[in-house]
């Protein structure tokens, strides 16, 4: 009947709104059970068991066998890794793989099954999905000692496909591969044509002594190419030289020339390439996410102008009131937005809402979300409005942060001058008195400030609540200091315990003061240009941060199959000398090193490595340059824009960044894109 038509009308408006603020594709099936199943889908508690599950299923991989987690990476003193029996690990994994495929069948039935054949990443799920069972299958049969698991390389694919803003980013870096691919081949030619020169330059003579170069560096073609590679990322720099710079040092001309060619014209050509190749990818994916959210809001005004209240007699689409406040207090979003939309409600006299009024209450999604500091305390007493007004002044604050430099100083003075003492022979009394007084001011500068402010307004400032919260910390640490070793006295000297004694904790926290100065960065306009874009690149780059972790993931997983073994403990009789050596000449990294390279006996090893550096160092690192640079740029360009406010903090998201030049979508282009809709059928 009509009654259940509007029910459907009023749940597949309340999906499509969640669907526009969290600027998510409208292409879903919209009948009831549907909409319950997405709705329940999409909520909390699901998504953090998806989570939850990804997160499980890559952990796995520091508990399994050939783990090594122990207390110490040394080889030399850490104990045998915990080996779980077989069946544990592979009883969790069964756990993931089905909560994986309840995942991949919902998402599979929501779209639908023509959508579905079109969808290349479930597909990809799917395929993922079939080759990690039949490998866990396999490893059951072989009782877990098996020696390669495929399905161990395929996880981090499970983490790539729940983030669609990590897709579009993979998607932005395949379309800069061909662009990259034109340098990196120039990389290799001047690597290749360096290499002739070298062998040519440094070829064996008779004379053995003066070969050290060729002995070491330049031997045969495989270690003059890996010579001259690594050279390129300055780590044997300036050791792969010194060799052939004690025989003459003209031979230093050529290393120069490779350097500067190598490292300050290509390397930096590729990342002006890679920059103007990715230049406009943030404003490109959020160009498309606020045509998913106009999108949502019209798919949702469509289906309310289609309930049976609407009058007949209306020459245009148009929403009533109550319809729109019922949706609004069953959608799922955030109380600012949903508190502004219906104080708007109220303020507009009209019953009916036309398409642009419609979308016009929705804008209040697209504002900064804006946190306004509570009042101040006002205060009768003509005394007490002077002390606050005194205490309330930015440049009490001010006298804080030079009170917290004299702090750091006096530790600083006192460790330096205690470096070289023996523990029984300093005197912690200077120190000890020294701590008291600024503990005390510490405390009275917060005393105080909650008196101007007031407690509510004085928590409301983020530096204000670290203050406090180091305050009370080293007011406790004083008072347990003193219960323990007494007040400060000529000849004090506190007691060493453990691995930190109280006094010492004392020290540390005090250290933390130097963060107060961090207040004084918005004050500072570049500085604070600087930060804030910072700060927004750590806040929204969670999906480059995703993919970095998919690629190490997936290299450390290659690394533990290739090099299983590579280095042993000091009982392998073959490898002592050389183990001892690099502990004692070089140290545990070199260690490493030397042994990879010298007693591998494939030398396609290298590839690994060469692979790793160019994914994670070249690629990786100029992506990322790309993108500082990008909201940097943009940043410095509206800098002038807005003036700062001391009371209003504006929390800006990446969609917000970009939105002054963003252009919005054109009716017609929201109605084709509708009428295209696989489950929706419109009227008109």
């Amino acid at each position: 009947g009509a009654g259940a038509d509007n029910d459907l009308y009023i749940n597949q408006a309340i999906v499509f709104i969640e669907d526009a603020i969290q600027y998510r594709s409208i292409n879903h099936r919209v009948d009831s059970k549907s909409l319950w199943l997405y709705r329940w889908y999409y909520s909390r508690t699901c998504q953090w068991i998806l989570s939850l599950t990804i997160t499980v299923i890559l952990a796995l991989a520091f508990i399994e066998e050939p783990s090594s987690l122990t207390i110490t990476s040394d080889v030399r003193y850490r104990l045998p890794a915990w080996n779980p029996p077989c069946g544990l690990t592979e009883s969790v994994e069964l756990l993931c793989f089905l909560v994986f495929m309840a995942d991949v069948s919902v998402k599979s039935y929501l779209i639908g099954w023509k959508e579905f054949w079109k969808n290349k990443w479930l597909m990809a799920y799917i395929l993922t999905l079939i080759v990690s069972f039949a490998d866990w299958i396999v490893s059951l049969s072989f009782f877990c000692k098996e020696s390669v698991r495929i399905r161990r390389i395929l996880r981090p694919f499970f983490l790539l496909q729940n983030s669609s803003m990590m897709k579009k980013t993979l998607k932005s870096i395949n379309s800069t591969l061909p662009e990259m691919a034109s340098v990196l081949l120039l990389l290799a030619v001047h690597l290749s044509l360096f290499t002739m020169f070298a062998m040519l330059l440094f070829a064996r003579t008779k004379d053995n002594q003066q070969d050290k170069e060729w002995v070491v560096y330049f031997r045969n073609l495989p270690d003059s190419l890996t010579s001259l590679l690594v050279l390129l990322t300055t780590a044997n720099n300036p050791d792969v030289m010194i060799p052939a710079y004690s025989k003459n040092r003209a031979y230093s001309i050529f290393f120069i020339l490779f350097t500067v060619l190598g490292n300050l014209f290509l390397m930096n050509l590729l990342t002006a390439i890679i920059y103007n190749q990715f230049r406009g990818y943030l404003l490109k994916s959020v160009q498309s996410s606020l045509f998913r959210r106009r999108l949502g809001i019209r798919a949702a005004f469509e289906v309310l102008s289609s309930l049976k209240e609407t009058p007949a007699s209306a020459q245009q689409s148009c929403v009533g009131v109550g319809a729109l406040l019922q949706v609004l207090q069953k959608a799922e979003m955030d109380s600012r937005c949903k508190q502004a939309i219906m104080r708007s409600l109220k303020m507009c006299s009209c019953d009916q809402l036309s398409a642009a009024q419609f979308q016009k209450l929705f804008e209040e999604l697209d504002k900064d979300a804006i946190k306004q500091h509570p009042p101040s305390p006002e205060y009768q007493s003509h005394f007490m409005q002077k002390v606050q007004f005194a205490f309330g002044h930015p440049y009490f604050g001010y006298l804080g942060n030079v009170v917290a430099l004299a702090n750091i100083i006096s530790i600083c003075v006192v460790l330096v001058m205690d470096a070289d003492k023996q523990p029984s022979e300093r005197d912690d009394f200077f120190l000890g008195a020294i701590n008291c007084f600024f503990i005390l001011y510490y405390l009275l500068e917060m005393l105080l400030k909650i008196l101007a402010m007031g407690l509510k307004r004085y928590l409301s400032y983020p530096s204000n609540r670290f203050d406090g919260l180091l305050t009370v910390i080293l007011l406790i640490l004083e008072i347990a200091t003193f219960a323990v070793y007494g007040f400060p006295h000529p000849g004090w000297r506190p007691e060493f315990m453990g691995l930190l004694s109280l006094w010492d904790m004392v020290r540390l926290v005090n250290m933390l003061i130097v963060f107060r100065f961090l207040r004084i960065i918005p004050n500072m306009k570049f500085m604070a240009l600087v930060v804030t874009t910072l700060l927004d690149l750590v806040k929204n780059l969670r999906a480059f941060a995703g993919i970095l972790v998919v690629v190490f993931y997936a290299f450390a997983i290659t690394g533990i199959m290739l090099f299983k073994g590579a280095v042993v403990p000091l009982g392998n009789t073959r490898k002592k000398n050389v183990i001892s050596w690099c502990s004692v000449q070089a140290g545990l990294i070199y260690c490493l090193l030397y042994v990879l390279s010298v007693h591998l006996i494939c030398r396609w090893a290298k590839i690994y490595f060469v692979a790793w550096w160019l994914i994670s160092s070249v690629i990786w690192v100029n992506l990322f340059i790309a993108l500082l640079l990008e909201n940097f740029i943009h940043k410095w360009d509206r800098r002038c824009q807005r003036e700062s406010l001391s009371d209003i903090e504006y929390q800006r998201t990446v969609e917000l960044m970009f939105r002054d030049v963003l252009e919005e979508p054109t009716e017609e282009e929201l109605m084709e894109k509708l009428h295209q809709h696989p489950h929706l059928h419109l009227c008109r």
